[in-house]
């Protein structure tokens, strides 16, 4: 028992390992070197990756795949029914990628309408009692602290680090590399590469340490770094409405990271969207 509690190396060539007090439909498809811990339950329509570990007492319910190398820590649940009025019980999924590690007691919805997915990407850090709601899709390298409730049809994209305790809300867009702050209202678009935080929610700065260990700053001599964050300014330093700073910044010839956070906030402004995080004022 205490060596399935303990992370196995990883291995292609180790056997399946269930243990005798977990329960897994006959149905349910286990690729080689999966290990499944004490009390956990798998149930008929779930599909699990080569090399994948289950810990003890972990619930997989519902149309679920889980990619290769995964660890799913005690307590996690899932796959299960999404927390929707609207759910009539369709055949819905998730569909979570490999070496991502989901701690303990994360819950993760399937999502509400027919032909629709919950979608978590590859070598994402979902630290205890996060929740991420129905039709949720998440990319890759993103690290969520504990304690995060994510609403439906939330969207993070790459390497988005979100601090602890605290909600998001239905339809908010979370940009690449952007930072958020602990503890803040999250209710409107986090652009990427933005340091956002507070109560409610403010842009404060660029990313800038998220930015320096990407190796953005390095790249092409610092000239991609200086452009973005020039174009960041007239967005969100100057007196312009946002669209007027969108044309603004386009009257030149954009790099990548520039290019995408002025795509990101064209479609943020679009009508039915909730619009970016406001800046902090000028004068503080």
């Amino acid at each position: 028992m205490n060596e399935l509690r303990n992370l196995p190396p990883i291995s292609t060539e180790r056997s399946t390992q269930i243990h005798p007090k977990a329960v897994v439909d006959p149905r349910a498809e286990l690729n080689q070197g999966v290990i499944v811990g004490p009390g956990a339950v798998v149930g008929p329509e779930v599909k699990i990756g080569s090399n994948t570990w289950i810990g003890p007492n972990v619930v997989l319910d519902g149309r679920l795949t889980l990619g290769a190398q995964n660890r799913v820590f005690p307590g996690a649940c899932l796959g299960q029914e999404p927390q929707d009025l609207k759910y009539r019980g369709a055949p819905t999924e998730v569909v979570i990628g490999d070496g991502n590690t989901i701690r303990e007691c994360v819950t993760i919805n399937r999502a509400t309408n027919e032909g629709e997915l919950t979608r978590i990407g590859n070598h994402n850090l979902l630290m205890a009692y996060c929740h991420l709601g129905h039709n949720c899709v998440l990319g890759d390298g993103i690290v969520m602290s504990n304690a995060i409730q994510v609403a439906g049809h939330v969207v993070i994209e790459d390497r988005a680090v979100i601090g602890g305790c605290l909600g998001i809300h239905q339809f908010v867009h979370i940009g690449s590399l952007a930072m958020v702050g602990g503890m803040t209202r999250v209710d409107r678009d986090v652009p990427p590469f933005c340091l956002v935080e507070g109560h409610p929610g403010r842009i404060r700065s660029l990313n800038r340490v998220g930015l320096h260990r990407s190796g953005l700053e390095q790249s092409k001599d610092g000239v991609e770094m200086q452009q973005l964050q020039e174009v960041w300014s007239v967005l969100f330093r100057s007196d312009n409405v946002i669209a007027e700073g969108l044309r603004q910044a386009k009257e030149r010839t954009l790099m990548a990271s520039s290019q995408h956070l002025c795509e990101f906030i064209e479609a943020s402004i679009q009508k039915g969207r909730r619009g970016p995080m406001p800046s902090t004022p000028l004068n503080r």
